[in-house]
């Protein structure tokens, strides 16, 4: 799969132009994603020195992209007569997405299980009724009145 990965607010958080702090889990996760054998493409604004500095602020941790800001590494507008800053990717992961950022576990479960936004809904709808079920059910669960002591 080809994934699209933002950087501020994505990867770090927002401190543009500076480089924020990471985000929990997001090079783990995109390690993870790396060695799943996705190809992972930077998509970010950032052009010139603060391109460079975030590509190797990933890559001091550990993360190579496939590309950036291109299809694929070698992708200029000579080579490809349709050259678009659209990409044609699979997945983008974004915290501009509609409904914000999942957390980077989600977001790898998603990829990694193929699960959508309502299959992960729908888990936790499921999970919170039983779990609410199974406590109704069992009477050491039930609170014991205050005036019983």
């Amino acid at each position: 799969m080809i994934i699209a990965v933002d950087f501020d607010g994505t990867i770090v958080k927002h401190r543009y132009p500076a480089i924020g702090e990471e985000i929990p889990f997001a090079i783990d996760t995109l390690k993870m994603l790396i060695n799943d054998r996705h190809r992972l493409i930077l998509w970010t604004v950032r052009e010139g020195k603060l391109l460079e500095e975030a590509i190797n602020w990933c890559r001091q941790r550990g993360i190579e992209f496939y590309a950036v800001n291109k299809d694929y590494p070698e992708e200029t507008t000579s080579n490809n007569e349709y050259f678009s800053r659209k990409l044609k990717v699979d997945v983008w992961i974004d915290d501009r997405n509609l409904g914000g950022l999942p957390d980077w576990g989600t977001i790898y479960r998603m990829i990694s299980q193929h699960k959508t936004w309502d299959d992960i809904i729908n888990e936790e709808i499921k999970s919170n009724q039983l779990t609410s079920y199974k406590s109704e059910q069992d009477p050491s669960k039930k609170k014991k009145p205050w005036w019983k002591f």
